[in-house]
Order: C-alpha cells, then structure tokens, then sequence
C-alpha cells in the first residue's frame, strides 16, 4: 500500500497573548482528523501543522483555530507583501496598546491620589467625591481592560479560565460594587463599605503595560529572518556566449558559470574554473581571516570577493544554496521554542472556579444566616472574597520582578529581550561559546615578529619593509601588519611598482631592492630559502597562529606571526562560568588546531571544532538532549541557527545584527563577563520571583477564608471591602518593594 507523504504547513495565528492560548490552538490543530502533531510559536505568532494532505487541510486547521477562539488571517503567503502586512499589523497592535496604556495612566493616578487621602492628604478635594472617580475609572474599567474582558469572554464560551478570567472578574467586582456604594450610600454604610475604584483602574493599567512590553519584545523576532534574506544578491553576471550579462539571482541555475568581481558579492555556490582571489566568508563561517580561491574551490553565496576577479560554475542555487539552509534552520529553531507557561496561569485554571464557589457560597450563607441587613452583609462578603482574591499581587509577581531586572541588566549592558529567557537562563547547564569575534577580538593581529638576524633593530626594520610593501593591500593580514608597524611608530621606506598576486601575497619595489610578503609558497616561488624558518612556522602553526614570510634582496629576512586574539577578559569569563557549575564548550568552524589553541588559553576543556554553520544548530540539539538548558554564545550569521536553537541565545553586540536578531540576550559591550551577568541576574530575579508568588499564593490561601467570614462565628472577625481592598493594596505593595530590591543587584 502506498504511503501518503507528510506535509508541513506554515501559518500566523492571531489573538494569542499567553502560554494558555498557545495550549489551546495546540490542541485543537491536534484534534483535526489528519493532523499528525502542532507546534505553535507565541514569539512568532505562527502555527507550524504536519498532516496528511489527503485528509486535512487549511480549511479544517483555519476552523479549528476559530473553534479556539483564535483566527487564521485570509491570505497566508509568504510574500513580501505579506512581510509588510504583518509588519503592519504589529505596529498597529503596538499603537493600540500604547494608547490604551497611555490613557490608563492618565485616569489611574488620579484615581489613586483620591483613594487615599490618608497617604495622599495633599490631593485636590474634588478627586475625593465618589462620582469624580467612578467617571474617571469607568473608561479605563470599560475601555483601557476591554481585551481583557473579551478575552474572558472568549474563554467563557470555550470553558477554559487564566489571568484574563481573574483580571476581568476582579475587577468587574471592584468596579460594580463600588458603582453600587456610589449610587447608594446609605445602604451600604452599615456594612462599612466604601468605594475602592483604585482597585479595578491600577491594576488594569499595569496589565496593560506588562502586554505592551511583551508585544514590543515578541515584535523583532522575525527581523533575524528579513536581515539574513537581504544578504543575497539580487542579480548575478553570467558568462554567455556573446559576453557578461547581467540576470536576476532567480534567473540561475546550476551549471552556469559566472563572473565575480573585486567587492562584489558571490552570487551562489559554486566552483572556481579560473582566476583566484582572497574570499570574505566571515559572514557566513564566523572565520576573520578571508579564504584564498584557485582553480576548484569552492565558493559560497553571499560571501564577498575582497581583490582579484574570477569565474565559477554554480553548483548550489535558489533553496540549496548555504545561506538559503541557514535561513530555513533559524525559521526552523525558532518555530520550534515553545514559550515558558508561567505560573500564574497554570494556577488560574484551578484558582479562579474556587474562588468562583467561594464567593457565592459566601454570600449564600451570609444571607441566610448573617445579621440583618442580610443581603448587605451577603454582598460585601462576596465581593470582599473577590477584592482579595483579585489577582493583583499575583499578577505583579511576575511582570515587576522582571521589569526592574531587565531595567538593571540595560544599565550594565546586558538586552534581555524577553521574560522568557530571564526565566530560563537561571537553570543554565551547558554554555557553548563561539570563537571568533566572541572569544577572540574577530580580526588578525600581529602577535610577535621573528626576524633571521640576532642584530638590534632586526624586528623593527623586518615589519617596517613588510607594512611598506602592505600599504597598498587590502587584504587583512596586510593591514594587521601595517596597523602593528603603525603602533609601534616606525617610518616606512618608501616604496614602489606595488603588485598584489591573489592567495599568495605581494611585491613591491623598495630604494634598496624588491620586498616579497607573503605565504610559503609565493616566497619558495621566488627561488627563496626559507631555511629554519619553516620549522618556526610550523611550531607557530601548532600553536594556532597564522605565518608571513617576509624577504629583501633575494634573501628571507623572517616571518611575522598573525593571530586572531584571546579577549583580554575571556579567560576571567570563562573561569566564572566554570565556578557557577556550568559546563563551558567552544563551537567553531575553525580548524582543530587552531581551535585547541585558543581553548587552552581560554581555560576551555571541551571543543567541538571544524563545525560547518549548519552543523552547528545540530551539536546544540545534541547538547540539549537529557533535558539540559543550553547558552549559545555568539556574533555571526553562521550563528544564527545555533542562537535560535539554544534555549537562549546570546549575542555580542559587536557582532552581525542577524545574530543580535537570532538571540534572546545582547552583550552591549561585546566582553563576556556579560554572559556571567546575565546567568546571575537570572537567578536573582527567579529567587525574587518565587519569594513574590509564595507571597502572593500566601496571601490568597490566608486572607479569602477571612473575607469569607470564617472567623466571624467564634471571633466576631469581619473582613470588610474596605479593609480587603487595604489588604490587597499591602499585598501589592510588598510584591513591588521585593522586586525593587533587584535595583541593588551588583554585576
């Protein structure tokens, strides 16, 4: 019997604001007949289904989402079009929630200074008259809360219940009974209950800003994808019979030679047929050092030819080519991060029908058996169950906490982008850390001069006649040696008849005779004997550091070692993370060699080297098996997928700005001490965290048998609303002071 073929289908989903709505689009794509698993990605606001085309479709997946409570957008292409309109949507989501939160602001405070004339006894007297309140809480009550309230609406038709149900029902009791003490007093001054509008108006206003926060940091999470996209060329020189000519990237296809020139771009993967050249790859491999071409190498889209002209047969196009993997890998690890479900909506499912029964028992019993007025009685019990029960520490536990961490973390130049990875970090085991440009400083430098001749002076004039003749290069290792000469203020000879031989090095006409620098092979073509310097090489090679020759006048006068360089704090980072009982591994495409030499100056023992960029998201998969939290570290595209695929991904902020866009964390400074910053500011606010929702739990388990009047027949105890709003504001009140205590945390 044949086998029907698995299909993927890739769609944005919108409505969703929390892990519960995640759930619940999950499960019900899982449900449709055919669908064989659902992953649904709140960051990116996107549904990734594999089904049985035969069985399910679109349609079916559109309607089960809607079953949700959630909604599949019409046209679903992935277009730039689509792209914009998407762009489009959250900047319009963003101005929604910034006016909301704008307005709630407005309204909020002067609601809180009329509330409180004992802590506020300075406010205007007009801000104290009930109905100024009422008409100052009402649009934030109705307006400001409204995707609250839909959102508990949504959830009371599909018989589900999270923070929305709370924040709504909380609120609304607040709101209403205040509204009823407003229109009628009298009634209520028996029971002592007094209007509490500030209740409904703070907490409204702070849920809001919480959502906005969190929709700003979920709104880049495509941009790694746009950026990565740009790189590729838009239009290739193809070799044909009548000459060069200039098509479309779309218009090549494999077997067609091309043409590349100085600066330009490669337009796909390829072959080199003839010429040769010195090859930027660091975009794409991570390596500073470019990579000379010759005849049969090979040559990878998107990376830039730094000097000579050259042509190549492609080999790779459209979607096979290296780039094109690497975007489709971070599309991939990012779909597949499932947001953390906090605690609090974990517990709401289960909170908010107790709290429910509660508070309707109480007034149950409260009007059969409580003094008369009865009903009054029966009322301000009630409400005072759901005052108290009102999630207002519950829902500050969480959001002040990481507020004021990720505050401090900007201060000492750690971008934490989402709650998520502020979550996640404090139960790191493994950080694997890139090598170029993250250990290393990202580019070549001279690191020691080694000069035939024992005579004073032999190094100084050896590297002043190689950066004479490098001044008119552009290549790296040129420039290294030409900014090393430079630091140490040496004049240099002037020269002439400059000639750069593309992959071997230069020469160039000095007064006194023809300076030659460059590889091994370029001075041995010369009919020049390298004698004990190629045995010095070699022991440089070992140790990680690239060789020049230099030679004058027919004779090799020494060599000049280039290396890309251990940061001065790496090794203090390194050691750090080690101390906190992480387990620190360096992933790199460099060479073996070279990578174990840079590990042992680092402190590192673990090294997965010679890594091709889309191997490196498959060695963090295999990190993480076992359920452990891995950290990836790094600053270039080749990183991207990695960053993505890591539970967190950290990247230098002097690094490529796909991989900033690729991570949830950025190291402003580019020094990694910051990943030790940023792991121990996770564990502190995690503690803050915890210490706030055993509070806020504490609170709710102690005070609603109080408000429910338990106490009432052996102890005369009543909570009143006016006291359960007192207690609610303490119980807030304690939550933010804890989390402010995250201001003082030292680096």
């Amino acid at each position: 019997m044949a086998t029907v073929k698995e299909t993927r289908v890739d769609f944005p989903v919108t409505g969703m604001h929390c892990a519960a709505c995640v759930g619940k689009v999950e499960r019900a794509l899982q449900g449709v007949p055919g669908v064989d698993r659902a992953a649904v990605n709140l960051a990116t606001e996107r549904a990734t289904v594999w089904l049985d085309p035969e069985r399910a479709g679109l349609p079916a997946l559109r309607t089960a989402v809607a079953s949700a409570g959630y909604a599949v957008p019409e046209d679903i292409t992935a277009t730039p079009e689509a792209a914009d309109r998407e762009r489009a949507e959250r900047a319009q989501e963003d101005r929604r929630l910034r006016r909301r939160l704008l307005v709630g602001v407005a309204l909020s405070v002067p609601v809180l200074l009329g509330s409180m004339p004992a802590i506020f006894p300075w406010a205007p007297e007009v801000l104290r008259n009930p109905w100024v309140l009422l008409a100052l809480t009402t649009p934030v009550q109705i307006w400001v809360g409204w995707p609250f309230h839909a959102a508990f609406i949504k959830e009371l038709r599909h018989r589900s219940a999270s923070m929305n149900t709370l924040v709504s029902i909380g609120t609304g009791a607040a709101y209403f009974f205040s509204l009823a003490v407003t229109l009628w007093p009298h009634r209520f001054m028996a029971t002592g209950a007094m209007p509490y509008y500030e209740a409904s108006a703070l907490l409204i206003t702070f849920l809001v800003l919480g959502r906005w926060l969190e929709a700003r940091a979920r709104g880049g999470a495509s941009n790694a994808i746009r950026r990565l996209v740009a790189l590729r060329p838009r239009t290739a020189r193809v070799l044909r019979e009548g000459g060069e000519v200039d098509v479309p990237i779309a218009s090549v296809v494999v077997g067609d030679r091309l043409r590349v020139r100085p600066g330009e771009r490669v337009a796909v993967d390829g072959i080199v047929e003839e010429g040769g050249s010195s090859v930027d790859e660091s975009m794409l491999t991570g390596e500073s050092l470019p990579v000379e071409k010759g005849p049969g190498a090979a040559v990878v889209g998107a990376s830039v030819n730094r000097t000579g002209s050259f042509s190549f047969r492609a080999t790779r196009v459209g979607a096979d080519t290296v780039l094109a993997r690497i975007i489709r890998l971070v599309e991939e690890a990012q779909g597949s991060k499932a947001p953390i479900q906090r605690l609090a909506d974990r517990v709401a499912a289960v909170f908010v029908p107790i709290v429910l029964g509660i508070a309707a028992l109480t007034f149950v019993v409260w009007w059969l058996f409580g003094p008369e007025p009865a009903v009054f009685h029966a009322l301000a019990g009630a409400v005072g169950v759901l005052v108290i029960a009102c999630p207002c520490a519950m829902g500050l536990a969480t959001p002040t906490a990481i507020m004021v961490a990720t505050g401090r973390g900007a201060e000492l130049g750690v971008l934490i982008r989402s709650a998520e990875a502020l979550e996640v970090l404090h139960r790191a085991a493994v950080v694997v850390l890139d090598k170029t440009g993250t250990l290393t400083v990202g580019h070549p430098a001279a690191t020691g001069v080694v000069p035939l001749s024992e005579s004073p002076g032999a190094a100084d004039e050896l590297l002043a006649l190689a950066a004479a003749a490098e001044q008119g290069s552009e290549h790296p290792l040129g420039e290294a040696i030409v900014a090393e000469a430079k630091a140490r203020g040496l004049a240099l000879p002037p020269v002439g008849e400059f000639q750069a031989v593309p992959g071997q090095g230069v020469d160039a006409l000095a007064p006194d005779g023809r300076i030659l620098v460059g590889n091994r092979r370029f001075i041995e073509s010369r009919g020049i004997e390298l004698g004990p310097l190629a045995a010095r090489a070699e022991a440089l090679a070992v140790a990680g550091k690239g060789t020049v020759f230099v030679a004058f006048g027919g004779e090799a006068l020494g060599l000049i070692a280039v290396a890309d360089a251990l940061k001065p704090t790496a090794r203090e980072a390194v050691a750090a993370l080690a101390a906190r009982g992480l387990e620190v591994v360096m992933l790199t495409g460099d060479s073996r060699v070279v990578a174990e030499a840079i590990a042992r100056e680092a402190g590192i023992s673990r090294v997965l080297a010679e890594v091709l960029p889309e191997g490196k998201s498959a060695e963090i998969k295999r990190l993480r098996e076992g359920g452990r939290v891995v950290v990836m570290v790094g600053d270039g595209i080749n990183d991207a997928p990695a960053l993505a695929q890591a539970d967190v991904g950290i990247a230098m902020g002097s690094g490529t700005d796909v991989a900033i866009e690729a991570a949830d964390v950025t190291l402003m400074r580019g020094d990694l001490r910051g990943v030790v910053t940023a792991i121990d500011l996770s564990r502190q606010t995690i503690r803050v965290i915890r210490q706030n929702l055993a509070w806020a739990f504490g609170y709710n388990l102690v005070l609603v048998p109080v408000a429910a009047g338990v106490l009432y027949p052996v102890a005369g105890i009543v909570l009143s609303p006016l006291l359960a709003g007192a207690a609610m504001a303490l119980s807030s009140v304690s939550v933010v002071l804890n989390s402010l205590r995250l201001r003082r945390f030292r680096a």
